[in-house]
């Protein structure tokens, strides 16, 4: 990871963990009618969560359970759900799934692999981390077929 990059996802984690981690919190409250959704992205056609955050998987997870926790987490916090699973339009109910955290949540899974946010990703459709490596393995956005955008 470039020191820029490095220094900003430090920053970011710090702000986070300061700020009380709004964002897994705005993704447990499940009031939306969907879990997942397709977006078109520069990347292409991507998955979002239902307020059009985009998702990232994390090339180290072993598939069905989320290796990223600590620091790693404040940087990408995990897209927990309380609710019922609902595959949102272009996306597979066959490929969405969760995994239990050490904490108890449930993690959304999606062909397999848990999914993050990217606290760098202040506003719905924003992709600024993709393809980064940090906490040493790749973050890089889920195709709607599940896979990853190299």
């Amino acid at each position: 990871m470039n020191r820029s990059l490095r220094l900003t996802v430090l920053l970011a984690a710090t702000a986070v963990a300061a700020s009380a981690a709004t964002l897994p919190a705005v993704a447990s409250r499940d009031a939306s009618p969907s879990t997942l959704t397709v977006r078109v992205s520069d990347y292409g056609q991507i998955v979002f969560d239902a307020r059009g955050r985009a998702l990232y998987a994390f090339t180290r997870d072993p598939r069905g359970r989320s290796v990223c926790t600590g620091a790693c987490a404040a940087a990408w916090p995990p897209y927990v759900i309380r609710g019922r699973l609902r595959a949102g339009e272009s996306t597979s109910a066959r490929l969405l799934g969760t995994t239990r955290r050490s904490d108890g949540s449930r993690q959304v899974t999606y062909a397999g692999r848990p999914l993050y946010y990217y606290v760098g990703d202040r506003e719905p459709g924003e992709v600024r981390c993709q393809n980064v490596f940090g906490f040493d393995g790749l973050w890089l956005v889920v195709r709607p077929n599940g896979r990853l955008v190299r």
